[in-house]
């Protein structure tokens, strides 16, 4: 078939037809860059074709550059593109080596054609050099973009390579062409096997890879597999090294003396060849692990819940993973997006500083950082992430790792929340307290430099009578009555100080930063007055409250103790009964250490029995006669009389009362139990404290000290206060009337101070009330407490209840209840408390002078109304009694 024949057209056209449709529909898959390729494959197509028009129609010139070079340059132009496109970026790759490489390729091979064909055509064409370069215009700009596209085909690997090879054949075809033009022949059939070979390579770039790339993967389509570039590369070195070397046997063979150079020309090509093929194989081969890596990487990242985000220099996003999901975002959302903008303000410098230490360097260790991220949906979700070096994404790229906490966080925050505050009143806790006390008092200036008009302070608030609260409407009342108080302080307390819950009914102010020691004090009796001053809502009833509120300031040698005097200041008001402010003075905490001690050792006298009873004698004021008496506890500690207020009410604080009452009343039966089997008919009265008659089995204590000792149960007279009648809880008054049921008196202990009016006295189920020695203090000298005690006498004798009148001090004072008509009374003036021998004595004494030993009157049992009322208790012993030392007159 010769060179000019039709049959060279149709085969040109099928063949580039079919390299077209095979890189355009391979585009679909592949990428832009096969159509590019498509493009190159169509202009060299037609330039085949022209040129096989041009052989035919005319005999050709020695020199020309003709439609057909024109469009097989045009030809190069989508070629380098479509290679570009094949290969990734490279930022760190040596493109001096990459530009002296090519540029061998290119001189060797220009060399060896011009010493083995191109010198002799040129040497035997009758042209001139001019026109001689210009016909090798094309071969040359081929030469130029073959040696220029190395790098491109290293980079590119086995992607690249079938489009570079083309390149290779169709260099070729033009040198084979020149050469023809040269001696003055038409192009033959080598040159034109050339270009068909060109595009069918470049074809053979859209066909389909079918071995997979790893076991178990499914191969890329879009570029040819591992086992074709060995082959293409093996045959290309094969085919190298053969044609030099028969290049050099047939020029040495009819050698004219220029071999020489023809050898060193084919040395340097098969070097060239070598070290590309070289090249070639290891671009390919670190092609192939980085799409392998890559795979794993894509199936890791959109496997795991973790957010995966490749990043480029810039900060931009280049990938991200199926878990933005999670953040409202569709992976496609974020690509382009600058992962700042996503980041919380406040965190942004943070996280470029971690940015620029993961990429300082190819070693540079990952850095981690908790930070905001922005959703979606405008909120912001705490995440903790890892920056690192990503070496497959060029140049500091950085792959990024994220984790959504904010369900730890949240956590964190509730567990912070709820261990330094309180769940009731929502106010911060004692443990919050004290670390802000903490930490404010060690920033306090000291010495010299410290201001005494800025120093912090505290405020204690101890709610009164909040017991009675809980035991008569129930302890959810009392935690709405909490409630209730700690929103009304933080209202009255400025925003910028501390207000706590401190533990049960108390509250604790930290001032930060007064303006003086009065502003303190000032703001504590503003919280007394507001929580006296308007009533709480408790289970539909008013209820008006009190407070005890102590104050302490900060200062060089007590600031550390600021909380501790606060407390003690607040026990101060308390013990001086409640509702006023009380500042601290240097002297409480000597008396609580006191206090303490006292504890310790009444523990212990109760343990080994290291307490005495002394007995007050009650007599009928009518004959003088010893009717009963009231047993009243006495302490010796270490050859020291302690005042019987002072360690009653340590064993009220304590709890240690329930014990002490329960040996006194013990002791006290046994002795009347004595008494009474010598023929004494004499009454024996105990007193009881709210938290003694509060105490679990207190009636079957009482019973079974009663029944252990033998005294008749009438002969037990209870002493409680009335106001444990009038608030206490109603199954500890059920308790009282159970025993008062059972025969034991009750009686109302300092009656006149406290709740019970006289219109309500009826309704109290009670045997006995004792008129508080204030009534009597005022009998001769005060009108009208004469008047009153006269009513309450009066009173009693209508309702059929016993008068007893306590505090006898001075003759008149006797005289005027005897003309009221007061049936008993005891007192200084009557008998002082005196040891059981005593009782003894003054009684045996008595009936010497005539007067009768016994009670006039012997209390039968007898079944009495259950009480239904509240009230609230007294201590064990009466302040007067504590006080008295000898009797008046």
């Amino acid at each position: 078939m010769s060179p000019g024949s039709p049959a060279w057209t149709v085969v040109g056209a099928l063949v580039a037809l079919a390299a077209t449709g095979l890189l355009l529909r391979h585009a679909r898959a592949g990428g832009p860059a096969y159509r590019w390729l498509a493009a190159s494959a169509a202009a060299w197509g037609a330039a085949f074709i022209a040129q096989v028009a041009a052989v035919g129609s005319a005999s050709p010139t020695a020199v020309q550059l003709s439609l057909t070079d024109l469009l097989a340059l045009l030809g190069l132009i989508p070629l380098v593109i479509g290679m570009i496109r094949l290969a990734p970026a490279d930022r760190a790759a040596d493109r001096f080596g990459q530009l002296v490489d090519g540029s061998l390729l290119s001189l060797g091979t220009f060399g060896i054609f011009w010493i083995a064909v191109l010198r002799s055509a040129y040497l035997a064409a009758d042209i001139g050099a001019g026109s001689f370069i210009v016909d090798l215009i094309h071969p040359l700009i081929d030469l130029v973009v073959l040696g220029g596209t190395l790098a491109v085909v290293l980079r590119g690997g086995r992607a690249a390579l079938p489009p570079y090879l083309a390149l290779g054949a169709a260099t070729l075809g033009d040198l084979l062409a020149v050469q023809a033009r040269a001696s003055g022949a038409p192009a033959g059939t080598g040159p034109q096997l050339a270009w068909l070979l060109a595009i069918c390579v470049l074809g053979a770039s859209g066909l389909p890879d079918r071995t997979p790339a790893a076991a178990g993967e499914q191969a890329d389509d879009s570029r040819p597999g591992w086992p074709a570039v060995l082959g293409t590369a093996l045959g290309l070195t094969v085919a190298s090294v053969a044609a030099v070397v028969m290049l050099m046997f047939a020029l040495v063979t009819g050698g004219n003396g220029g071999q020489v150079p023809v050898i060193a020309g084919c040395a340097l090509i098969l070097a060239l060849a070598t070290r590309a093929g070289g090249l070639v194989l290891r671009a390919a081969a670190t092609t192939e692990l980085a799409e392998l890596s890559g795979s794993k990487f894509l199936q890791l990242a959109e496997r795991t819940s973790d957010v995966v985000l490749l990043c480029d220099a810039g900060g931009l996003v280049t990938y991200a993973s199926q878990a933005v999901s999670r953040y409202g975002y569709e992976p496609q959302q974020l690509a382009g997006r600058r992962l700042t903008d996503l980041v919380h303000p406040d965190d942004r410098v943070g996280a470029m500083r971690a940015a620029a230490l993961a990429t300082s360097g190819a070693t540079a260790p990952a850095a981690s950082l908790a930070c905001q991220v922005r959703a979606a949906d405008g909120t912001w979700r705490d995440v903790r992430a890892t920056v690192s070096r990503y070496a497959g994404g060029g140049q500091n790229a950085m792959l990024v790792t994220a984790r959504d906490v904010s369900d730890q966080i949240a956590l964190r925050k509730q567990v912070t929340h709820l261990t330094f505050h309180d769940g009731l009143t929502g106010l911060p806790n004692r443990a919050y307290l004290e670390e802000r006390a903490k930490d404010l008092l060690a920033r306090q200036p000291v010495g010299a430099s410290a201001n005494r008009l800025e120093r912090p302070g505290a405020i204690f608030v101890d709610l009164d009578g909040f017991t009675a609260i809980n035991d008569s409407v129930g302890h959810g009342a009392g935690d709405l009555l909490l409630a209730q108080v700690g929103r009304r302080l933080r209202g009255l307390v400025p925003a910028h100080d501390t207000v706590a819950r401190w533990a049960d009914d108390e509250f604790a102010i930290l001032v930060e930063h007064p303006a003086s020691p009065q502003e303190i004090v000032d703001m504590a009796e503003r919280l007394a007055s507001a929580i006296a001053s308007a009533p709480f809502e408790v289970a539909d009833h008013d209820v008006t409250m009190t407070a005890a509120l102590g104050v302490a300031f900060a200062g060089p040698d007590v600031g550390e103790h600021l909380l501790r005097n606060a407390d003690l200041a607040m026990a101060r008001a308390k013990e001086a009964g409640g509702d006023k402010v009380e500042v601290f003075a240097a002297h409480m905490h000597a008396d609580v250490i006191r206090r303490l001690e006292l504890a310790t050792d009444l523990r212990q006298a109760i343990a080994e029995g290291g307490l005495t009873i002394e007995y007050q004698p009650l007599v009928e004021l009518s004959t003088s006669r010893v009717a009963g008496v009231e047993a009243l506890v006495r302490w010796s500690r270490r050859g020291e009389q302690v005042p019987t207020a002072e360690f009653l009410s340590i064993a009220e604080e304590s709890g240690l009362i329930v014990a002490l009452g329960d040996w006194v009343l013990r002791e006290a039966c046994q002795q009347a139990a004595q008494w009474r089997e010598t023929g004494w008919q004499i009454g024996l009265s105990v007193n009881f404290s709210l938290r003694q008659v509060s105490a679990p089995r207190f009636a079957e204590l009482v019973l079974t000290a009663i029944d252990d000792s033998g005294l008749p149960r009438s002969a037990l007279t209870l002493e409680v206060t009335e106001r444990v009648l009038i608030e206490v809880a109603g199954p500890i008054l059920d308790e009282l009337g159970g025993l008062r049921q059972l025969g034991v008196r009750l009686a109302i202990d300092d009656f006149g101070t406290g709740y019970a009016s006289l219109a309500y006295l009826r309704q109290l189920p009670v045997d006995i009330i004792k008129i508080d020695p204030s009534f009597v203090a005022g009998l001769g000298t005060d009108g009208t407490l004469a008047m009153l005690t006269r009513t309450i006498v009066q009173v009693g004798h209508d309702l059929g209840i016993e008068v007893v009148a306590e505090g006898i001090e001075r003759p008149e004072q006797l005289e005027l209840l005897r003309a009221m008509g007061c049936g008993l009374g005891q007192g200084f003036l009557v008998a002082k408390p005196m040891t059981a021998p005593g009782v003894e004595s003054f009684a045996d004494l008595r009936h010497a002078r005539g007067e009768p030993a016994e009670q006039s009157a012997d209390h039968e049992d007898e079944p009495r109304e259950p009480i239904a009322h509240d009230g609230e208790a007294g201590l064990a012993g009466s302040a007067s009694d504590a006080a008295a030392t000898a009797p008046a007159g």
